[in-house]
């Protein structure tokens, strides 16, 4: 059974920082491109950062300069380091496993982030 888990989430000032965790298990996560996601109240979901099974990175320029991902292969973890955050920050964020070759991609549950004074 494939699960992505993300944890790390929660309320913290404008300016601070926070760090989510994605635990994937179920999948060779080396296969897959390993994505953030987040989605506002009546906004579309939207891609924040993403790092390919290669290393390779991209970020949404909303967030370039202030969050970085990264992944641990022995781990099978995916984290988001997001700082200097800003209150449209605010958002649901999801964890995403992909693998285009085989059309096969997976999400988690999702956790809050909330930017607010």
């Amino acid at each position: 059974q494939v699960q992505l888990v993300e944890s790390g989430g929660g309320l913290v000032q404008p300016g601070g920082s926070l760090r989510l965790s994605c635990a994937a298990s179920g999948i060779a996560v080396s296969f897959y491109d390993m994505g953030w996601y987040r989605q506002a109240p009546e906004k579309q979901r939207e891609l924040v950062a993403g790092i390919t099974s290669g290393l390779s990175t991209i970020y949404a320029d909303s967030v370039k300069g202030r969050f970085t991902i990264s992944r641990d292969y022995a781990k099978k973890m995916v984290y988001l380091q997001m700082n200097s955050l800003k209150p449209e920050d605010t958002a649901v964020y999801y964890c995403n496993a992909n693998w285009p070759a085989r059309s096969r991609a997976y999400w988690g549950q999702g956790t809050q982030v909330t930017v607010s004074s």
